[in-house]
């Protein structure tokens, strides 16, 4: 099993690398948004970046733009969205990751009045980048209720018949936002457990996406880690605790690893 941790896009990405090198882990989820580390910016330090990872024995998992709009309704803006995709992706390829993450496409401004026109967009979208990404695999995130795509396991039943080769990445903070049932993480889990590609790890209180360290939310970890470790999940977990304070990113790798060895 490998451990890992996000930069913040806000900040330079060599100085993100050294400082995730220097916590421990054993590779970078770099998130690829503006303003410091959009696909642009990335392609003009590669080869620093890529030293950068060796230097500080790291390997690389690669998560898609999050702010764009692939199923919108406006063909401009969705086609731009894709582009902004294609163009991460091709770098994260050439960049040599191991996987990439993708969130659902978000259903925005007028959507939720023609869910089924939506549904074609994002459903094109993902056509056109899981055969773009060729051997790569590509691990699709599940999100929070505001996104109204790719919440919920029956939206992942359809999603994985209609692409066999995806991938679930299980957002443990997502799962719990607005969940009445106080199941979904764990419904998630148990019914997609052999499609998990990929892990987020963070804590919350159930109403926002707050990325609070292990324990200081609402999140029932040691369930969900009996689950995984019933499915003999070994792959690769990332630390998306954004506390201003680091050592609490350290401290829950330390509390996740622990309830793994139980």
């Amino acid at each position: 099993m490998q451990f890992g941790a996000m930069n913040f896009p806000v900040l330079p990405v060599l100085e993100e690398i050294e400082a995730i090198g220097r916590l421990g882990f054993d590779y970078v989820e770099l998130a690829m948004d503006p303003p410091m580390a959009h696909y642009r910016v990335i392609a003009a330090n590669k080869n620093d970046i890529v030293n950068a990872l060796g230097n500080n024995g790291l390997d690389l998992v690669c998560h898609m733009p999050t702010f764009v709009s692939t199923a919108d309704l406006t063909e401009s803006i969705r086609r731009a969205s894709v582009t902004e995709m294609h163009r991460s992706l091709e770098l994260a390829i050439e960049l040599g990751a191991s996987k990439v993450v993708l969130h659902p496409s978000v259903v925005s401004g007028l959507g939720s009045f023609v869910m089924d026109t939506v549904r074609g967009y994002a459903y094109e979208f993902l056509q056109e980048i899981t055969a773009a990404a060729g051997g790569m695999e590509i691990c699709l995130e599940n999100m929070f209720p505001r996104y109204m795509s790719g919440v919920e396991p029956h939206d992942f039943e359809e999603i994985f018949r209609e692409f066999p080769s995806l991938k679930l990445t299980l957002d443990t903070g997502h799962a719990n936002i607005d969940d009445k049932s106080g199941k979904r993480l764990l419904h998630l889990a148990e019914n997609f457990g052999e499609r998990i590609g990929h892990l987020h790890i963070s804590d919350n209180r159930g109403r926002r996406d707050d990325h609070f360290s292990v324990g200081k939310g609402s999140i029932d970890f040691d369930e969900l880690i009996r689950q995984l470790q019933q499915i003999g999940y070994d792959s690769t977990v990332t630390f998306e605790v954004f506390e201003e304070d680091r050592q609490m990113l350290v401290d829950s790798r330390e509390r996740i690893k622990e309830m793994f060895l139980r």
